[in-house]
């Protein structure tokens, strides 16, 4: 059974049998908005006006999360980053590449091709929770770059302006091992911690939060939650700037 992640919190990543993970996925699950407003769907047009049928429904507005991560050197240098390449226009050159000279743009994969890094959900689950995650990234833990110690997760809110963590109807972050390819996951085989996101009173007012990181120790990978919420509005941006995040995690997180 999944243990509730707590902030400073540390995770054996260990499989059942003891043999070691190759296979590590992070997933992030969570709900569209709902205005209050009703509206009305047709569910059968019927036969020149008769027979149609109609319902009515919760008005819902789409919600935008990034699920992203930031690889660095043993000496806390950028290595690479895996955000949703939907930012490499306009996006990039105005709110990114001024923040971070350099900053790769995003992509569904890493250099190394270790992480990878499913398709940009920018909509959220609607008409309830399918139970499925949204986004998801995929480590393959033996192709990961030797250069490579430290691997940091991070949440941004994109869309809709003035959302913060509070207002989310639901958003739960899972680590776990995995079946299948990292573009194909085929089923979760082992969930070794979850994090509730949404509903956190402490998360007023925040719109970005470094979720913890996956670290080299003795030969070995280890995962250490971090759970530091932070508003980082720019004004450019409908909501949290993800460069923002990457450049505090740069600045106060490396070690």
């Amino acid at each position: 059974m999944a243990i509730r992640l707590e902030k400073g919190q540390r995770i054996n990543l260990e499989k059942d049998n003891g043999s070691k993970l190759t296979k590590f996925m992070v997933g992030c699950n969570w709900g569209a908005l709902t205005t209050g407003r009703k509206k009305e769907i047709v569910i059968k047009e019927g036969f020149l006006g008769f027979g149609r049928e109609t319902k009515w429904v919760d008005e819902e507005v789409d919600l935008d999360l990034d699920l992203s991560c930031l690889m660095v050197d043993a000496n806390g240098m950028l290595v690479d980053t895996l955000y949703s390449p939907l930012y490499n226009g306009r996006i990039y050159l105005a709110a990114f590449s001024k923040i971070i000279r350099g900053l790769p743009q995003g992509s569904d994969w890493s250099k190394d091709r270790s992480m990878y890094h499913t398709p940009d959900d920018t909509e959220g689950d609607k008409g309830g929770d399918d139970g499925l995650d949204n986004e998801i990234v995929t480590v393959d833990l033996e192709k990961v770059n030797p250069n490579i110690h430290q691997i940091f997760f991070f949440l941004d809110i994109f869309s809709p302006k003035g959302i913060d963590f509070l207002k989310i109807p639901y958003a739960t972050i899972r680590m776990c091992e995995y079946d299948g390819t990292q573009i194909d996951v085929r089923r979760v085989t082992n969930e070794f911690a979850k994090y509730d996101v949404a509903k956190e009173q402490n998360f007023s007012g925040k719109n970005a939060l470094i979720l913890g990181k996956l670290y080299r120790h003795n030969g070995e990978w280890k995962f250490a939650a971090i759970g530091d919420a932070f508003d980082h509005s720019d004004g450019i941006l409908p909501n949290s700037n993800l460069a923002l995040t990457i450049q505090k995690i740069l600045n106060q997180y490396i070690k």
